[in-house]
């Protein structure tokens, strides 16, 4: 017996296998792979800082949420087809070397963003919305350390880039979900 998906190895003739078979071995090695992304996570502290190295910072609690932005805004900001976000409690960061320069967005929306980066470099490390007091959205490819992680969500996916894969398990929105209770970790 042969056997094709339309999955990830579409077009490959498996003699000897049968759909159900591929689909079980699919499902384990996706398990697989989560475990091992689980089992990588770091707990905090989290260490990190510009590319010049002007600002380090410390993140002391464990991310609300990590997600990918592909608005046209953060294409903008980082130079690639979406940005990242890892949104944190504001307590939890604390400079530890170096004065963040600031300026102020006002979106579509009328939210407000207080974007935080290095006055030396440019290197953008967070920012926060006026909607959510108390919380900072980091840009986690600041961190030392940035192989654990991994976005749950990607929203502003109407202005995505046509060749940007997104992961089968992540949580899809083509603009910002009306209910935010994701961005408190709810």
């Amino acid at each position: 017996m042969t056997a094709t998906t339309s999955g990830d190895i579409s077009g490959i003739t498996l003699p000897g296998i049968g759909v159900a078979d591929i689909a079980a071995v699919d499902c384990l090695c996706e398990h697989a792979l989560n475990k091992v992304s689980r089992s990588k996570r770091l707990n905090p502290p989290y260490h990190g800082g510009c590319e010049c190295g002007a600002i380090r910072y410390t993140v002391s609690a464990a991310p609300i949420v990590v997600y990918a932005c592909h608005c046209t805004i953060c294409q903008t900001q980082s130079g690639s087809a979406f940005g990242m976000a890892m949104r944190i409690p504001a307590e939890s960061f604390s400079l530890t070397k170096g004065t963040l320069k600031t300026f102020r967005r006002v979106a579509d929306s009328g939210q407000v963003f207080t974007n935080s980066f290095c006055p030396d470099c440019g290197t953008r490390i967070h920012h926060q919305a006026d909607r959510s007091p108390g919380q900072i959205s980091l840009k986690p490819g600041t961190l030392d350390n940035s192989s654990w992680l991994r976005p749950s969500h990607h929203v502003f996916l109407r202005s995505a880039q046509t060749w940007v894969v997104i992961p089968d398990d992540a949580l899809r929105f083509e603009t910002v979900p009306e209910n935010r209770a994701w961005l408190r970790g709810e």
